[in-house]
């Protein structure tokens, strides 16, 4: 399997060196893979960092944007400029261990399924504090209500996915909390495996759980409207006579 590893930045100045090294370490020796760090407008040195362990890494690429846009668009900016069929993201805050896209490649590999675009993390144990652990037990069960995507951990930010499906999809900011809904809707088969959390090292995390909940009921019901919008055809072609 060719892998590209897309990882989204945002002011990670004490977390990059250390991720940089174990992604390295969890895929160097296969076929091919590449890192793509997205440094989506950090103020503090994380560019710097970034920079610099080019010249240590020759499978890392940086990808830069001017401004902060979000999680979802510095992902959606990483895939596009993937060179792998694969996509392996992580999030940038070094909570997901990249000893696991193995396991997700394991996990894809015993399938054997060609109709399987999706593997997502399941983190089963979580180090956060109580609190954000609740609201996202709460939001899963109520997206996983509505959508029924049979995805208990949307929020986790290690995924394995095909990069044409994931490029065929309608793409909205906060996009990458619904991808197995969207994946699904498409035609796709998506599976769950448990991985690994890890507490924050260093940094802060950007979301707050009062925004993010806003933000999700709205992008929630967009999904919906997707969703009944949407139709999938059995199309064959009429052989000539």
């Amino acid at each position: 399997m060719q892998i590209s590893v897309v990882v989204p930045v945002h002011n990670e100045t004490d977390n990059v060196d250390a991720l940089i090294a174990e992604i390295d370490q969890a895929l160097n020796g296969r076929d091919a893979y590449e890192m793509i760090f997205v440094d989506d407008g950090s103020t503090d040195d994380t560019a710097a960092k970034l920079q610099r362990a080019m010249q240590q890494y020759p499978a890392l690429r940086v990808l830069q944007h001017q401004r902060s846009c979000g999680q979802s668009r510095a992902v959606h900016s990483g895939v596009l400029a993937a060179r792998y069929p694969w996509i392996a993201t992580l999030d940038g805050d070094g909570q997901n261990d990249p000893a696991d896209i193995p396991h997700l490649v394991a996990a894809w590999q015993a399938e054997n399924d060609p109709q399987l675009w999706m593997l997502a993390g399941h983190r089963h144990q979580r180090n956060d504090t109580g609190w954000r652990k609740f609201s996202s037990k709460f939001a899963n069960a109520v997206r996983q209500a509505i959508l029924h995507d049979a995805t208990p951990d949307t929020g986790c930010g290690l995924k394995l996915f095909l990069r044409d499906k994931f490029l065929a999809l309608p793409y909205f900011d906060h996009i990458h909390r619904f991808l197995p809904a969207l994946v699904q809707m498409a035609g796709g088969r998506v599976i769950s495996v448990k991985v690994g959390h890890r507490p924050r090292n260093f940094g802060q995390s950007k979301y707050g759980t009062l925004d993010r909940a806003l933000v999700g009921i709205v992008d929630l019901l967009g999904v919906v409207w997707l969703k009944r919008r949407h139709s999938l055809a059995q199309v064959s072609e009429v052989a000539r006579g």
